[in-house]
């Protein structure tokens, strides 16, 4: 038996919401109870969330769908800029758009956001100790989702931007002893019927 076992860990975007602040529209809670039942023959053991109502409540109708398992809030998987990089990392033809999209934060926003990246690598990336595989699912943002493939892909911080997900697209990353993380699964979409996948992109963006 080994110290460390493999992480599968599911990534899910919070189903649609009317508003930032809000809860879950009609067409967000059929989101989530779906993408409930799509991992619902795999041993799912930790159902992790973001504290924002949305995430809280497409948690709780994914548990629904799921056995002897817990929604528990944290704060990693809450909803933060993970970084902002600056002009020098960007390539230069793309660096005023990027830049402008990121201008809006604040400085207490970048430095929390930064922390709270690190805590989230921390928590969720990598194999896990012991000799049993686990099972994690994390209901949360399209920030970190881009976060935490990009750090699954040793790619350059900045790198996260260009990373969207739709609500209630899974994602699914791999973390074994001894190899490389690798991504198994892309925002896919495959357990929503055609008139619930796409929300949380502008209409020109949908494919």
């Amino acid at each position: 038996m080994t110290d460390r076992a493999t992480r599968f860990l599911y990534l899910a975007r919070h189903g649609e919401a009317a508003s930032e602040s809000s809860g879950l529209t009609a067409a967000g809670r059929r989101q989530a109870a779906l993408l409930g039942r799509r991992p619902a023959g795999r041993p799912v053991s930790v159902l992790h969330h973001g504290p924002l109502p949305r995430a809280a409540e497409t948690a709780r109708l994914v548990a629904e769908q799921l056995t002897g398992v817990r929604p528990e809030p944290c704060e990693e998987a809450g909803d933060f800029v993970p970084y902002v990089p600056p002009r020098e990392e960007l390539p230069g033809d793309s660096a005023a758009f990027v830049l402008d999209r990121l201008s809006s934060t604040t400085a207490q926003e970048r430095a929390d956001g930064e922390v709270l990246a690190r805590r989230a690598v921390e928590r969720f990336t990598g194999p896990v100790p012991g000799g049993e595989e686990r099972h994690e699912l994390v209901v949360t943002h399209a920030f970190l989702i881009g976060w935490l493939v990009r750090h699954a892909l040793d790619a350059p911080a900045w790198r996260r931007l260009g990373l969207n997900a739709a609500n209630a697209a899974l994602t699914v990353l791999r973390y074994t002893p001894g190899r490389p993380p690798a991504v198994l699964l892309l925002k896919d979409q495959g357990h929503l019927p055609e008139e619930l996948r796409w929300t949380g992109f502008p209409p020109q963006l949908r494919c």
